[in-house]
């Protein structure tokens, strides 16, 4: 027998695509146990965790129970997320997360199962990054941004519900779309002093991302917590946010941080 963690792990490996022998291999479970749990009727929704209902679906719609790690996930996958579907029904939620950042790669695993304690998360690695990945019934109703195409080719906007969660925790939201398309960074430059060249160093926040809805709503954002920020472009396209004024630097220290 196995316990639930054990099926929940060994079928979140499936449902990525994963072939059963390698899912055996890895796992040590037979391929003829995996077998059995595929045909069952709902394999995923019933032993995966996902027969808990969805606080968006209710009756009377709800928001997610932990509020802060919601608008911290959310500013993840307005970053660098994505959702699919999945050939059986329901959908994977996926974070990309660079192989240099071991702390956010736990902090967005903790995100999501904050978000959906009844789910289970794999972590996929790929080439220079992990794919933070979640199968789900739900996630396009707690990401209803989810859509066909690239984030920059279509409008962004929050949903009232959304909005009043991020309201309520802007730093959470703030942190997450640092933490997937944004930086801290030591610039330089020189000054004549005394007829002296000196080098002088300033840390900075950048922000990347090619939507102007993406960038429009950090900008709300960071303005709303008191935070200093200038638009600068690539070429002629607007493309980042940055934000260099040593006291809204300090701000930003003191909540976000840089990446580890």
């Amino acid at each position: 027998m196995y316990d639930l963690e054990t099926r929940k792990r060994a079928l979140a490996l499936v449902a990525e695509g994963r072939s059963v022998n390698s899912v055996s291999n890895q796992t040590g479970i037979s391929r003829a146990a995996l077998r059995a749990w595929g045909k069952r009727l709902e394999p995923l929704a019933r032993i995966a965790g996902q027969a808990e209902p969805c606080p968006r679906c209710r009756p009377a719609a709800g928001l997610p129970h932990d509020t802060v790690s919601y608008s911290y996930l959310l500013g993840l996958y307005l970053g660098d997320g994505c959702i699919s579907d999945h050939p059986r029904g329901g959908h994977h939620l996926r974070i990309a997360c660079a192989d240099a950042w071991p702390g956010l790669i736990e902090a967005c695993r903790e995100a999501i199962m904050a978000v959906r304690p009844e789910g289970s998360v794999c972590v996929l690695q790929k080439q220079g990054c992990v794919m933070v990945t979640s199968y789900g019934r739900h996630w396009t109703c707690l990401f209803p941004q989810h859509g066909p195409g690239k984030k920059h080719q279509r409008h962004i906007a929050l949903e009232s519900w959304q909005q009043e969660i991020v309201d309520a925790h802007p730093w959470a939201f703030i942190r997450g779309l640092i933490h997937s398309d944004g930086c801290r960074i030591t610039n330089w430059t020189t000054r004549l002093v005394g007829g002296e060249r000196k080098r002088y160093e300033y840390p900075r926040y950048f922000f990347t991302n090619k939507s102007d809805d993406i960038r429009k709503l950090l900008g709300d954002m960071l303005s709303a917590v008191g935070v200093e920020w200038t638009t600068t472009a690539r070429g002629v396209d607007p493309y980042n946010i940055s934000v260099a004024r040593r006291a809204s630097v300090a701000l930003m220290d003191l909540h976000i941080g840089a990446k580890h």
